[in-house]
């Protein structure tokens, strides 16, 4: 039972940006965004209009943050120092950050942006007013093949995924409104992911449980980003359905076709080549795969079935901290990395072991929307699927 991302992969994630950071001739690495600092450190936190940033030389790492995140950056053993300022905008935290680097020896630096993102409001001067800024993005590529360990966690919430999506299953009734059966779900899963892990457990989530499971249903399942309709459910309604849980920062993906009562011919027909279309997608995985002929295959079979207008997105997205990260199962993926405008390589496009995939296909039609999404990782051999949620028709029918 995977809980918490092990010590040793921070040690290993700064050594390989200091690695970086030695064979080029900048200073330190710099890095504005939550999610990289997260991934280098495990200092989670919510971006917001006070700017946190990291620095990082071969020999220390320091981080600036607002006044109100200092206690919880405290006792953190891979953050050397801790700067703040007060709060935004009268403590200056672009500033503040630069103060900081200078102290720390640098004057020339590799940063992921040249200043904070403009979240909740936030305008303020670039890094580079104050040192030699060059960019990078060095953590975003690191990201895309996960260690065991990072595997592990996703897979851990992949089981409460599945026990989310089985309470949801379970409560869907015809006359129940889809917002509260959701919200029912999700609450049950939670206290029992809680109860079952407790202090094993690594905070996450505020306000809220660690599970998430619900639906969209009737008229809004023909978007593939459609709302909770104010509609309580009946008979002969399409509901496509989401279920994951937050471990150490780690997601999964599980959705599901389900329907209430038993489906139409159109309906079965329609799920049918859903269905099909995900097995050729999951079967296309593995090492060294073009990540484009992935979503190529879907797209012929689709154009083989005479449903290629039905068709809205591509097959799928890599996933791990966040719920869509490159690379993504795309026909135009090869070109975009042979592009000049990018900064991939023509190798980034293809399959690694360790990248992990939302393999979601969909069809919609002007009534409703047809789509499953599993999570399977790429393994040595070929592939793992993650999410175990029956798949078939007979699964999935709410009687």
């Amino acid at each position: 039972m995977a809980t918490r991302l092990p010590e040793t992969e921070y040690g290993e994630r700064l050594a390989t940006v200091r690695e970086r950071i030695a064979d080029s001739d900048a200073d330190a690495g710099v890095w504005f965004g939550a999610t990289s600092i997260e991934y280098l450190t495990g200092f989670a936190h919510i971006q917001t209009e006070r700017p946190v940033v990291l620095c990082v030389t071969p020999e220390r790492a320091e981080l600036t943050v607002p006044r109100l995140e200092v206690e919880r950056v405290q006792g953190n053993p891979r953050i050397d120092a801790i700067h703040h300022y007060f709060d935004y905008p009268g403590g200056r935290p672009v500033e503040a950050a630069a103060s900081m680097c200078r102290e720390m020896g640098a004057e020339s630096v590799l940063a992921d942006a040249d200043g904070a993102p403009g979240t909740m409001g936030y305008t303020g001067p670039p890094l580079s007013d104050f040192l030699d800024v060059r960019s990078q993005s060095w953590v975003p590529r690191m990201r895309w093949a996960k260690s065991d360990a990072e595997v592990a966690l996703v897979r851990e919430s992949a089981k409460w995924a599945n026990l989310g999506h089985r309470y949801l299953a379970d409560l869907t009734e015809p006359g129940a409104h889809p917002a509260t059966v959701s919200q029912q779900a999700s609450t049950d899963a939670s206290r029992a992911m809680l109860d079952t892990l407790g202090g094993r457990y690594v905070e996450r989530v505020r306000g809220s449980g660690p599970v998430h499971a619900g639906y969209i249903s009737a008229h809004e399942t023909a978007l593939p980003h459609g709302h909770t309709p104010n509609q309580r459910l009946r008979e002969g309604d399409v509901l496509v359905t989401g279920a994951s849980a937050n471990v150490d920062g780690y997601h999964s993906e599980l959705e599901r076709t389900m329907f209430v009562g038993e489906p139409t011919d159109e309906q079965v027909h329609y799920f049918e080549l859903m269905l099909e279309a995900q097995s050729i997608a999951i079967e296309a995985l593995g090492p060294d795969v073009p990540i484009a002929d992935v979503d190529r295959a879907v797209s012929d079979y689709f154009e083989e079935q005479g449903v290629s207008a039905l068709a809205q997105h591509h097959v799928g997205h890599n996933i791990g901290m966040d719920g869509h990260e490159p690379p993504y199962i795309d026909r135009g993926w090869t070109a975009h990395c042979e592009s000049d405008d990018t900064e991939y390589d023509p190798e980034d496009a293809r399959m690694e072991v360790g990248h992990i995939y939302t393999i979601e296909p969909g069809i919609y039609t002007e009534d409703a929307g047809y789509r499953h999404s599993d999570t399977v990782v790429v393994t040595e051999d070929g592939f793992e699927m993650l999410t175990y949620f029956p798949r078939d028709l007979e699964s999935n029918v709410i009687r």
